[in-house]
Protein backbone atom coordinates (compact mmCIF):
# COMPACT_ATOMS: atom_id res chain seq x y z
CA UNK A 1 0.00 0.00 0.00
CA UNK A 2 3.05 2.26 0.86
CA UNK A 3 4.46 1.49 -2.68
CA UNK A 4 1.83 2.36 -4.44
CA UNK A 5 0.86 5.51 -2.42
CA UNK A 6 4.59 6.57 -3.25
CA UNK A 7 3.70 6.00 -7.13
CA UNK A 8 0.61 7.60 -7.16
CA UNK A 9 2.52 10.76 -5.31
CA UNK A 10 4.70 10.49 -7.86
CA UNK A 11 2.16 10.73 -10.82
CA UNK A 12 0.45 13.53 -9.61
CA UNK A 13 3.79 15.88 -8.99
CA UNK A 14 4.93 14.84 -12.70
CA UNK A 15 1.66 16.27 -14.00
CA UNK A 16 1.43 19.15 -11.53
CA UNK A 17 5.16 20.06 -13.05
CA UNK A 18 4.29 19.16 -16.64
CA UNK A 19 1.34 21.40 -16.15
CA UNK A 20 3.38 24.47 -14.93
CA UNK A 21 5.56 24.38 -17.04
CA UNK A 22 3.17 24.23 -20.07
CA UNK A 23 1.16 27.39 -18.82
CA UNK A 24 4.81 29.33 -18.30
CA UNK A 25 5.72 28.51 -21.50
CA UNK A 26 2.40 29.78 -22.80
CA UNK A 27 3.40 33.50 -24.43
CA UNK A 28 1.29 36.32 -23.04
CA UNK A 29 -1.61 37.93 -25.60
CA UNK A 30 -0.31 41.86 -26.27
CA UNK A 31 -3.85 42.79 -28.16
CA UNK A 32 -2.57 45.06 -30.81
CA UNK A 33 -3.34 48.69 -31.12
CA UNK A 34 -6.12 50.13 -32.62
CA UNK A 35 -6.56 50.48 -36.42
CA UNK A 36 -7.82 54.29 -35.69
CA UNK A 37 -11.68 55.65 -34.51
CA UNK A 38 -13.59 58.76 -34.48
CA UNK A 39 -14.34 60.00 -31.16
CA UNK A 40 -16.56 62.39 -29.48
CA UNK A 41 -15.08 63.91 -26.50
CA UNK A 42 -17.20 64.08 -23.63
CA UNK A 43 -16.05 67.25 -21.81
CA UNK A 44 -19.34 68.19 -20.33
CA UNK A 45 -20.44 67.42 -16.79
CA UNK A 46 -24.05 69.01 -16.96
CA UNK A 47 -25.44 72.46 -18.41
CA UNK A 48 -22.88 74.38 -18.04
CA UNK A 49 -20.74 76.45 -21.47
CA UNK A 50 -18.81 74.19 -23.65
CA UNK A 51 -15.87 77.35 -22.80
CA UNK A 52 -16.32 76.47 -19.40
CA UNK A 53 -16.75 72.39 -19.79
CA UNK A 54 -15.91 70.72 -16.49
CA UNK A 55 -13.87 67.82 -17.57
CA UNK A 56 -10.63 67.13 -18.91
CA UNK A 57 -10.55 63.97 -20.88
CA UNK A 58 -7.99 61.68 -21.74
CA UNK A 59 -7.57 59.80 -24.70
CA UNK A 60 -5.68 56.64 -25.33
CA UNK A 61 -5.53 56.21 -29.20
CA UNK A 62 -4.41 52.29 -29.16
CA UNK A 63 -7.35 51.46 -26.97
CA UNK A 64 -10.06 53.54 -28.35
CA UNK A 65 -10.49 55.01 -25.03
CA UNK A 66 -11.64 58.60 -23.57
CA UNK A 67 -11.37 59.20 -19.42
CA UNK A 68 -13.30 62.17 -18.42
CA UNK A 69 -11.95 63.64 -15.63
CA UNK A 70 -13.66 66.64 -13.31
CA UNK A 71 -11.01 69.43 -13.01
CA UNK A 72 -12.53 70.25 -9.50
CA UNK A 73 -12.07 66.90 -8.35
CA UNK A 74 -8.11 67.30 -7.11
CA UNK A 75 -5.96 70.14 -5.75
CA UNK A 76 -2.47 68.71 -5.93
CA UNK A 77 -0.61 66.36 -7.94
CA UNK A 78 2.64 64.26 -6.30
CA UNK A 79 4.71 63.01 -9.04
CA UNK A 80 6.22 59.12 -9.18
CA UNK A 81 9.14 59.64 -10.86
CA UNK A 82 12.50 59.68 -9.03
CA UNK A 83 12.48 63.58 -8.16
CA UNK A 84 10.03 64.86 -5.43
CA UNK A 85 7.66 67.34 -7.25
CA UNK A 86 4.28 68.70 -7.18
CA UNK A 87 1.99 70.23 -9.23
CA UNK A 88 -0.91 72.69 -8.64
CA UNK A 89 -4.06 72.22 -10.63
CA UNK A 90 -3.66 74.35 -13.81
CA UNK A 91 -7.07 73.28 -14.84
CA UNK A 92 -8.77 74.76 -12.26
CA UNK A 93 -6.55 78.03 -12.57
CA UNK A 94 -4.97 77.27 -9.07
CA UNK A 95 -1.99 79.68 -8.09
CA UNK A 96 0.42 79.27 -5.16
CA UNK A 97 2.94 81.45 -3.28
CA UNK A 98 6.15 80.30 -1.32
CA UNK A 99 6.31 81.77 1.87
CA UNK A 100 10.04 82.58 2.71
CA UNK A 101 9.84 84.12 6.03
CA UNK A 102 12.23 82.55 8.58
CA UNK A 103 10.48 79.91 11.05
CA UNK A 104 6.97 79.76 9.37
CA UNK A 105 4.45 77.35 10.33
CA UNK A 106 1.42 76.15 9.57
CA UNK A 107 -0.11 77.69 12.52
CA UNK A 108 1.43 80.96 12.12
CA UNK A 109 0.75 81.40 8.61
CA UNK A 110 -2.63 83.07 8.24
CA UNK A 111 -4.90 85.72 6.92
CA UNK A 112 -2.71 88.74 6.83
CA UNK A 113 -0.38 87.08 4.53
CA UNK A 114 -2.16 86.50 1.34
CA UNK A 115 -2.65 90.40 1.54
CA UNK A 116 -2.26 91.93 -1.97
CA UNK A 117 -2.59 88.46 -3.07
CA UNK A 118 -4.85 87.16 -5.75
CA UNK A 119 -3.17 84.27 -7.15
CA UNK A 120 -5.32 83.91 -9.97
CA UNK A 121 -5.29 85.12 -13.86
CA UNK A 122 -6.98 88.24 -14.55
CA UNK A 123 -8.69 87.43 -17.57
CA UNK A 124 -9.41 91.25 -17.87
CA UNK A 125 -6.13 92.92 -16.80
CA UNK A 126 -3.24 89.98 -17.17
CA UNK A 127 0.12 90.85 -16.09
CA UNK A 128 3.46 89.09 -16.93
CA UNK A 129 4.74 88.73 -13.40
CA UNK A 130 1.60 86.84 -12.42
CA UNK A 131 3.05 83.88 -14.25
CA UNK A 132 5.35 83.19 -10.39
CA UNK A 133 2.27 82.18 -9.44
CA UNK A 134 1.49 79.09 -12.05
CA UNK A 135 3.59 76.22 -12.95
CA UNK A 136 5.09 76.18 -15.97
CA UNK A 137 3.03 76.10 -18.68
CA UNK A 138 4.93 73.45 -20.90
CA UNK A 139 4.98 70.81 -17.83
CA UNK A 140 8.81 71.43 -17.00
CA UNK A 141 9.17 69.84 -13.09
CA UNK A 142 12.19 71.82 -12.58
CA UNK A 143 9.63 75.02 -12.70
CA UNK A 144 6.62 74.32 -10.91
CA UNK A 145 6.02 76.70 -7.91
CA UNK A 146 6.17 74.16 -5.18
CA UNK A 147 9.96 73.81 -4.67
CA UNK A 148 11.74 70.24 -5.31
CA UNK A 149 10.65 68.62 -1.45
CA UNK A 150 14.02 68.45 0.21
CA UNK A 151 14.62 65.04 2.06
CA UNK A 152 15.12 67.52 5.33
CA UNK A 153 12.00 68.39 6.47
CA UNK A 154 13.08 72.37 8.14
CA UNK A 155 13.75 73.04 4.17
CA UNK A 156 10.44 72.83 3.19
CA UNK A 157 8.18 76.09 2.89
CA UNK A 158 5.01 76.74 3.77
CA UNK A 159 2.84 77.28 0.35
CA UNK A 160 -0.31 79.17 0.15
CA UNK A 161 -2.66 78.11 -2.07
CA UNK A 162 -6.03 80.12 -4.24
CA UNK A 163 -7.55 76.60 -5.62
CA UNK A 164 -8.86 78.47 -8.63
CA UNK A 165 -12.12 79.45 -9.91
CA UNK A 166 -11.17 79.17 -13.96
CA UNK A 167 -14.53 78.30 -16.10
CA UNK A 168 -16.77 78.37 -13.68
CA UNK A 169 -15.18 76.43 -10.42
CA UNK A 170 -16.60 77.95 -7.51
CA UNK A 171 -14.57 79.48 -5.06
CA UNK A 172 -13.12 77.84 -2.21
CA UNK A 173 -11.18 78.43 0.77
CA UNK A 174 -7.73 78.93 0.55
CA UNK A 175 -5.32 76.81 2.21
CA UNK A 176 -1.80 76.58 3.80
CA UNK A 177 0.20 74.04 3.37
CA UNK A 178 3.62 72.07 3.69
CA UNK A 179 5.18 68.73 1.82
CA UNK A 180 7.98 66.91 3.11
CA UNK A 181 9.18 63.32 2.11
CA UNK A 182 8.04 60.32 4.63
CA UNK A 183 10.00 57.11 5.38
CA UNK A 184 8.26 55.15 2.91
CA UNK A 185 9.87 57.20 -0.08
CA UNK A 186 6.62 59.23 -0.51
CA UNK A 187 5.57 62.34 0.40
CA UNK A 188 3.44 63.37 3.87
CA UNK A 189 1.33 66.44 3.33
CA UNK A 190 0.12 68.32 6.01
CA UNK A 191 -3.13 71.77 5.45
CA UNK A 192 -5.59 73.42 6.90
CA UNK A 193 -8.04 75.97 5.51
CA UNK A 194 -5.99 79.60 5.90
CA UNK A 195 -7.41 80.77 9.10
CA UNK A 196 -7.37 77.61 10.80
CA UNK A 197 -4.30 77.42 14.07
CA UNK A 198 -4.69 74.16 15.60
CA UNK A 199 -6.69 71.57 13.09
CA UNK A 200 -4.53 70.24 10.51
CA UNK A 201 -4.85 67.43 8.17
CA UNK A 202 -2.05 65.09 7.24
CA UNK A 203 -2.37 62.98 4.43
CA UNK A 204 0.18 60.25 2.93
CA UNK A 205 1.24 59.69 -0.63
CA UNK A 206 3.14 56.85 -2.09
CA UNK A 207 4.74 56.97 -5.39
CA UNK A 208 3.56 54.44 -7.90
CA UNK A 209 5.37 53.88 -10.67
CA UNK A 210 2.58 52.88 -13.11
CA UNK A 211 1.22 56.73 -12.95
CA UNK A 212 2.52 60.23 -13.83
CA UNK A 213 1.41 61.64 -10.28
CA UNK A 214 -0.73 60.79 -7.65
CA UNK A 215 -3.58 63.31 -6.91
CA UNK A 216 -4.89 64.69 -3.78
CA UNK A 217 -8.46 66.68 -3.11
CA UNK A 218 -8.23 69.08 -0.74
CA UNK A 219 -11.97 69.29 0.03
CA UNK A 220 -11.95 65.43 2.12
CA UNK A 221 -7.77 64.59 2.11
CA UNK A 222 -8.43 62.03 -0.24
CA UNK A 223 -6.14 60.26 -3.17
CA UNK A 224 -8.17 60.43 -6.31
CA UNK A 225 -8.05 59.06 -9.35
CA UNK A 226 -7.71 61.80 -11.42
CA UNK A 227 -5.14 60.48 -14.80
CA UNK A 228 -5.21 57.36 -16.16
CA UNK A 229 -1.84 55.08 -15.60
CA UNK A 230 0.43 56.78 -18.00
CA UNK A 231 0.99 53.94 -20.68
CA UNK A 232 -2.64 54.39 -20.71
CA UNK A 233 -3.20 57.95 -22.44
CA UNK A 234 -2.19 59.92 -24.95
CA UNK A 235 -3.94 63.03 -25.09
CA UNK A 236 -5.70 65.56 -22.98
CA UNK A 237 -8.21 67.73 -23.89
CA UNK A 238 -9.02 70.57 -21.36
CA UNK A 239 -9.34 74.23 -19.99
CA UNK A 240 -6.33 75.29 -18.53
CA UNK A 241 -4.29 78.02 -17.29
CA UNK A 242 -2.01 78.80 -20.70
CA UNK A 243 -0.31 82.21 -22.10
CA UNK A 244 -1.09 84.53 -24.93
CA UNK A 245 0.04 87.85 -25.58
CA UNK A 246 -1.29 91.22 -24.13
CA UNK A 247 -0.84 94.59 -25.13
CA UNK A 248 2.40 93.20 -26.54
CA UNK A 249 3.43 91.51 -23.62
CA UNK A 250 3.18 87.85 -23.18
CA UNK A 251 0.84 86.67 -20.08
CA UNK A 252 -0.81 83.86 -18.29
CA UNK A 253 -4.55 83.46 -19.75
CA UNK A 254 -6.78 81.00 -19.24
CA UNK A 255 -8.35 79.05 -22.33
CA UNK A 256 -10.50 76.75 -23.27
CA UNK A 257 -10.15 73.50 -25.45
CA UNK A 258 -6.68 73.18 -24.88
CA UNK A 259 -4.76 69.72 -25.97
CA UNK A 260 -2.05 68.55 -23.94
CA UNK A 261 0.57 65.83 -24.81
CA UNK A 262 1.22 63.12 -22.22
CA UNK A 263 5.22 64.38 -22.77
CA UNK A 264 6.15 62.57 -19.43
CA UNK A 265 5.68 58.80 -21.00
CA UNK A 266 7.38 59.75 -24.17
CA UNK A 267 4.21 61.03 -26.77
CA UNK A 268 5.52 63.15 -28.89
CA UNK A 269 3.53 65.22 -31.89
CA UNK A 270 4.13 66.75 -35.39
CA UNK A 271 2.03 69.14 -37.41
CA UNK A 272 1.27 69.14 -41.18
CA UNK A 273 -0.35 71.52 -43.31
CA UNK A 274 -2.95 69.99 -46.02
CA UNK A 275 -1.21 72.52 -48.81
CA UNK A 276 1.58 69.60 -48.81
CA UNK A 277 -0.29 66.56 -48.35
CA UNK A 278 -3.90 65.52 -47.29
CA UNK A 279 -4.92 63.79 -43.92
CA UNK A 280 -6.69 60.69 -46.77
CA UNK A 281 -3.24 60.17 -48.11
CA UNK A 282 -0.76 60.66 -45.36
CA UNK A 283 0.79 57.22 -45.22
CA UNK A 284 4.18 55.69 -43.62
CA UNK A 285 6.05 56.78 -46.26
CA UNK A 286 5.46 60.51 -45.16
CA UNK A 287 6.36 59.87 -41.09
CA UNK A 288 10.08 60.77 -42.01
CA UNK A 289 9.05 64.35 -43.53
CA UNK A 290 7.01 65.00 -40.28
CA UNK A 291 9.27 67.42 -36.84
CA UNK A 292 7.83 65.71 -33.69
CA UNK A 293 8.06 68.09 -30.45
CA UNK A 294 8.03 66.58 -27.45
CA UNK A 295 6.91 69.75 -25.13
CA UNK A 296 3.37 68.73 -23.69
CA UNK A 297 1.72 72.10 -25.19
CA UNK A 298 3.22 70.57 -28.64
CA UNK A 299 -0.77 70.95 -30.21
CA UNK A 300 -2.16 73.39 -27.27
CA UNK A 301 -4.52 75.96 -28.93
CA UNK A 302 -3.48 76.10 -32.73
CA UNK A 303 -5.55 73.21 -33.47
CA UNK A 304 -8.90 75.51 -33.31
CA UNK A 305 -9.65 79.26 -33.85
CA UNK A 306 -12.28 81.67 -32.47
CA UNK A 307 -12.41 84.15 -35.48
CA UNK A 308 -14.75 84.59 -37.06
CA UNK A 309 -16.16 81.72 -35.53
CA UNK A 310 -15.02 79.30 -33.07
CA UNK A 311 -14.20 75.85 -34.87
CA UNK A 312 -11.17 73.71 -35.62
CA UNK A 313 -8.65 74.82 -38.33
CA UNK A 314 -9.43 72.62 -41.69
CA UNK A 315 -5.78 73.49 -43.38
CA UNK A 316 -3.89 71.04 -40.61
CA UNK A 317 -3.69 67.52 -38.89
CA UNK A 318 -1.37 66.26 -36.78
CA UNK A 319 0.70 63.32 -36.61
CA UNK A 320 1.31 61.61 -33.30
CA UNK A 321 3.98 59.03 -32.07
CA UNK A 322 2.66 57.45 -28.62
CA UNK A 323 5.37 55.99 -25.64
CA UNK A 324 5.57 52.70 -27.55
CA UNK A 325 6.16 53.94 -31.03
CA UNK A 326 2.59 53.35 -32.49
CA UNK A 327 2.30 56.15 -34.82
CA UNK A 328 -1.15 57.96 -35.62
CA UNK A 329 -2.49 60.67 -38.55
CA UNK A 330 -5.15 62.99 -35.95
CA UNK A 331 -8.17 65.12 -37.37
CA UNK A 332 -9.87 67.41 -35.78
CA UNK A 333 -13.34 67.48 -37.32
CA UNK A 334 -15.52 69.95 -34.88
CA UNK A 335 -15.59 71.44 -31.80
CA UNK A 336 -17.86 75.19 -32.25
CA UNK A 337 -20.54 76.96 -33.79
CA UNK A 338 -18.51 77.40 -36.64
CA UNK A 339 -18.01 73.68 -38.24
CA UNK A 340 -21.90 72.97 -36.68
CA UNK A 341 -19.86 70.90 -33.69
CA UNK A 342 -20.77 71.26 -29.96
CA UNK A 343 -18.18 73.64 -27.63
CA UNK A 344 -17.24 71.44 -25.15
CA UNK A 345 -18.00 67.79 -27.02
CA UNK A 346 -15.04 68.45 -29.78
CA UNK A 347 -15.06 65.19 -32.76
CA UNK A 348 -11.56 63.92 -33.30
CA UNK A 349 -10.48 61.28 -36.12
CA UNK A 350 -7.54 59.22 -35.54
CA UNK A 351 -5.96 56.57 -38.32
CA UNK A 352 -3.02 53.64 -37.23
CA UNK A 353 -0.03 55.04 -39.71
CA UNK A 354 2.95 52.99 -38.27
CA UNK A 355 2.92 49.65 -35.60
CA UNK A 356 5.27 50.13 -32.97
Amino acid sequence: MNKLNSMIIVAFLAITFTACKKDTDEPIFVAPPSDGSTLTLNGLIGAEAGSAAGNSVYVDFSTDKQTSVARSSWDLGFYSGSDFRVILNNTTGAGAKVITTTNASLATVGEADTLGLTLAVSQAGPANTDFAYFDAINGSLSSTVIPAVSATAADNKIIILNRGTGGGIAARSWIKLKVTRNSSGGYTLQYGKIKETTNFTTVDISKDANFNFKFVSLSNGAIVNAQPEKANWDLEWTYSVYQTTFSGVLVPYNFSDLIFLNYLNGVTAGVVTTSTISYADFKEANISGVTFKSNRDAIGSDWRSTQPATGVKTDIFYVIKDGVGNVYKLKFVSMGAGDAGTRGKPVIEYKLVKKG
